[in-house]
């Protein structure tokens, strides 16, 4: 089989083991850490911590999409995000995403510098399909049922599972016709958007039927809810129960893991790595 690899601006990404998106809000009201990194040298100081740490891909968000999130402006996540996405592009080599819906945004953030595009409405927004389009990055298309203000309230599907993988197909279909080429798609199941605890775990035992011609998973379970109601813990206390989710997601083939806590999703992953390996070699023999 040929090594995944990803499209990302003027870089590429080996996508041939599992690796790690670390994530950066530049948001006051994110349900982990907002608020912690507003001023620019806090954020770009962290960024580059995990990038130390093992992180590919640094995912800057300055929109929150937790549930009950008020939107903000294009102009106001614009002032949040741009100058971490500038001073980034200077100062390290690793893939800079920027998490939003916003045609402006897309626009401003590849113009910075940005070589992926982590969307959870899946490039639907008027104008954001075009925007992309243009950029030239790669494009993570997310499922999500609702809007973040309303998308916990009562989800409810007949499978999950082909639901969304339903969904993915049409949203990449649909950039395929738009002339994203799929050396730059990514698809992400959407963990917690729209989804309740069955649904979530449903998803996570068959991730495996979620992908479609090829295209690469991105699973984001990192201090979600779901750890919250499996381990009791707050966010700040989910390492471990999301850790262990991000090992299960590898194994049923998900390709870059979204995290928090970087070190030790990078740990797990490379542990991962290697034992698929020699499972490959085996296999082989």
């Amino acid at each position: 089989m040929p090594v995944p690899m990803l499209r990302c601006g003027d870089k590429t990404l080996d996508l041939s083991s599992p690796i790690v998106m670390g994530v950066l809000n530049v948001t006051p009201d994110s349900f982990s850490d907002g608020g912690r990194f507003l001023a620019t040298e806090a954020a770009v100081e962290h960024a580059l911590r995990m990038v130390e740490e093992g992180a590919a891909i640094i995912d800057i968000g300055g929109e929150s999409t937790r549930p009950g999130a008020d939107p903000v402006s294009a102009d106001e996540e614009l002032r949040r995000v741009l100058p971490v996405i500038e001073r980034l592009r200077q100062v390290t080599q690793a893939i800079i995403s920027v998490d939003t819906s916003k045609p402006e945004v897309i626009r401003g953030a590849a113009a910075a510098g940005a070589g992926l595009i982590n969307d959870v409405r899946a490039l639907r927004e008027p104008g954001a399909l075009k925007a992309a389009a243009a950029a030239e990055c790669a494009v993570c298309l997310m499922h999500m049922q609702g809007d973040p203000r309303t998308m916990q309230q009562s989800p409810s599907y007949v499978d999950v599972v082909k639901e969304v993988k339903a969904f993915l197909d049409e949203r990449a279909q649909s950039c395929r016709a738009a002339g994203v080429s799929s050396d730059r798609l990514v698809i992400d199941p959407g963990f917690g958007f729209g989804k309740t605890l069955e649904h979530n775990l449903e998803l996570l035992r068959r991730l495996g039927e979620v992908p479609t011609d090829g295209l690469p998973l991105l699973v984001g379970l990192s201090r979600k809810a779901i750890v919250g109601k499996l381990t009791g813990g707050g966010a700040g206390e989910r390492v471990y129960g999301s850790v262990a989710l991000a090992v299960i997601a590898a194994l049923n083939g998900a390709r870059i893991i979204r995290a928090h806590d970087v070190a030790a999703t990078v740990d797990a992953l490379r542990t991962v790595a290697a034992v698929m390996g020699s499972a490959r070699q085996a296999s082989r023999g």
